[in-house]
């Protein structure tokens, strides 16, 4: 029998002191948005994402700090090592020389976004520390581009992407679907929750959380671990964060109501998943954030003025880099439900009811008038944002989910296999594909 072990050669990094060992450490990590824009995008195109995984990737990485002490007694590093903070930067800067000398154009807003133009076919290549996404609209070039980083760097070659931070996706025909259906089995187990009842939505409509000085304590450290996982698994279901949000502000404290309400969100509903469309060659396509507010207002006009100026950076953020991809749009249409916030962020004169509101949110007010957003005001009965703000009844949880692209269908898997799920999809997607 033959025994092998992997050895990796270890620094102690946290002796290095900034400005003498290194100056920076800094170095892009992809957003969870950006992979489900370039999930969605691939969808659109019809074409198949890969993955590939670099082996020892921080060795890859040059040094260029050299110190100024001792240099008679020790030996130069040239390469990373693990444990060096400045590794990852190193790694990365190696890994973006190489690509821009092979022709890829960097995202404008996204820096770990490489795009690859070539005889009219697209190459995009998304990168996330030492794993690689990659796919295009021509096999060759794909090919071309495994086998050039394999001779470059020694990579493992995955594949069909399947599995990526805990995401579990599946490129099919009618589709792709990401959801995180392992992850959810294993917290349960590890939490003992797996033969818990389900119930039908995260939070009650009835539950009201306060600090509850007077409950019961609970373990601190269960209750973080449990807020933790439940703040992961939000990537793939935009329907949780609001209540996963909510019993998170009271993990310094928790207490047995806290931890009620938390289980109820472990036995919400663990089968549904986020869902593109490309019966009619659309895709699902959703950000979402449920936080609580961090600056102060003095009315719910500027509360609703200062929540669509923080909307508004994110459209911006995510209009740059739909322009990466070549997909050039108008005005962005954001819905707001409160004619007073429109009309604030619509008239230029400074007055009382606006004194109070922080300069840096008058950007909504700059970008309205260039003509990147459109103002729209929308019914509160048709709010879609009202799933991240409040607990729901059944019936609007639901309606909601759908209109989120969040589909629960029984053994996804099994169902694009076999064919089966393309009449499921007509009446579950019709909401949010028509747009």
């Amino acid at each position: 029998m033959v025994v092998r072990n992997k050895v990796r050669l270890v620094a102690q990094g946290f002796c290095q002191k900034e400005g003498i060992d290194y100056e920076e450490t800094f170095a892009p990590i992809a957003r969870l948005e950006a992979i489900r824009i370039l999930l969605a995008f691939a969808a659109s195109k019809g074409f198949k994402l890969e993955q590939m995984d670099v082996k020892s990737a921080f060795l890859n990485g040059f040094i260029e700090e050299e110190s100024a002490r001792f240099l008679d007694r020790v030996y130069k590093l040239r390469k990373a090592l693990y444990g060096l903070k400045q590794a990852p930067r190193a790694w990365y800067t190696r890994l973006k020389s190489f690509l821009l000398k092979s022709g890829f154009v960097m995202g404008s807003v996204d820096k770990t976004l490489f795009l690859l133009s070539r005889g009219g076919d697209t190459l995009i290549v998304q990168i996330y520390v030492d794993d690689i996404i990659f796919g295009g609209s021509s096999h060759t070039l794909v090919s071309s581009f495994a086998e050039q980083m394999s001779r470059k760097f020694e990579m493992s070659l995955m594949g069909e992407l399947q599995f990526f931070l805990r995401l579990q996706i599946k490129q099919g025909p009618e589709g792709t679907f990401a959801h995180q259906a392992k992850y959810t089995r294993d917290i349960l187990k590890k939490f003992e929750m797996g033969d818990s009842k389900p119930m039908t939505t995260p939070m009650s409509t009835n539950t009201a959380l306060d600090a509850d000085e007077d409950g019961e304590a609970v373990d601190q450290k269960e209750f973080r671990g449990m807020i933790g996982s439940l703040l992961y698994l939000t990537a793939t279901r935009p329907d949780i964060p609001f209540a996963v949000c909510l019993c998170a502000r009271y993990q310094a404290s928790p207490r047995t109501s806290h931890r009620q309400a938390v289980k109820r969100i472990f036995r919400g509903f663990s089968d549904a998943d986020l869902a593109g469309c490309r019966l009619i060659a659309r895709t699902s396509l959703f950000s979402w954030s449920s936080r609580k507010q961090a600056s102060i207002s003095l009315s719910t006009t500027e509360a609703e003025y200062i929540a669509a100026a923080t909307c508004c950076s994110q459209l911006l953020w995510m209009k740059a880099t739909f322009s990466d991809f070549g997909l050039w749009f108008g005005k962005f249409p954001l819905l707001v439900d409160s004619t007073s916030a429109i009309s604030v962020a619509k008239n230029p004169v400074l007055h009382s009811r606006t004194k109070h509101i922080d300069v840096r949110f008058h950007f909504l007010r700059d970008h309205y008038e260039k003509g990147d957003i459109d103002l729209v005001h929308v019914a509160s009965e048709n709010q879609l944002a009202d799933i991240f703000t409040k607990p729901l009844g059944f019936g609007a949880f639901v309606r909601l989910r759908g209109e989120l692209g969040v589909l629960q269908i029984e053994g996804v898997d099994n169902a694009l296999i076999k064919g089966e799920i393309e009449s499921q999809w007509t009446g579950l997607i019709a909401p949010w594909c028509d747009e």
